[in-house]
């Protein structure tokens, strides 16, 4: 959220919006000059460039030759076409995201503006074309709540990290999950 909420161009890389991780690259299956220059320090980045997971078929949907680098072991649960079909999947979240920021102008090129907040919340306003957006992030494991002096009142979730609020009015408080965060628009009943 935080990357599709700032200024500047966001930058995906391939499987980030499926939420592929590092995979792991047996000594002989080593690719990059780094790591075969000096091998067994970790310095090779083969392990972030394994094949896109696009289905479960056996060369998960990339190529039916055997790919450059192995797929990773979660291929065949953690893949676009599985995860599509999951309204609370990582890529449901990427897509709702990206639709977001078409609609509003002021995620694209509203000025920055931070707001004071205290423990593991990053709380900012972007504001732009005589409205602003507030994103709140919850950077820590435990729930928190903040006041609604710091978002403004009349305010309603537009979406959530855990993509089930979409709509919730924000009343006195608002309340965040571990780990969750949320953009804030002004609500509609707020006039």
């Amino acid at each position: 959220m935080l990357l599709l909420t700032l200024r500047g161009t966001p930058t995906l890389y391939c499987g980030d919006e499926i939420g592929m991780r590092q995979g792991a690259i047996a000594p002989d299956q080593v690719r990059d000059p780094f790591e075969k220059n000096v091998p067994g320090i970790g310095v090779g980045r083969d392990g972030c460039r394994t094949p896109m997971q696009w289905n479960a078929t056996a060369g998960a949907g990339f190529s039916t030759a055997a790919p450059w680098l192995p797929l990773a072991d979660d291929y065949s649960s953690e893949n676009v076409a599985n995860l599509d079909f999951d309204a609370s999947s990582i890529l449901s979240l990427y897509k709702a995201l990206i639709a977001l920021r078409r609609k509003l102008p002021q995620l694209v090129k509203g000025a920055y503006q931070p707001v004071a907040a205290q423990g593991d919340i990053l709380l900012y306003r972007r504001d732009g074309e005589g409205e602003a957006v507030v994103v709140a992030l919850n950077l820590g494991g435990e729930p928190v709540s903040v006041a609604s002096s710091s978002i403004g009142v009349g305010r309603e979730i537009l979406l959530s990290t855990f993509l089930d609020r979409g709509g919730e009015q924000v009343q006195g408080t608002l309340d965040l999950r571990g780990n969750e965060g949320v953009i804030l628009g002004r609500s509609a009943q707020a006039g």
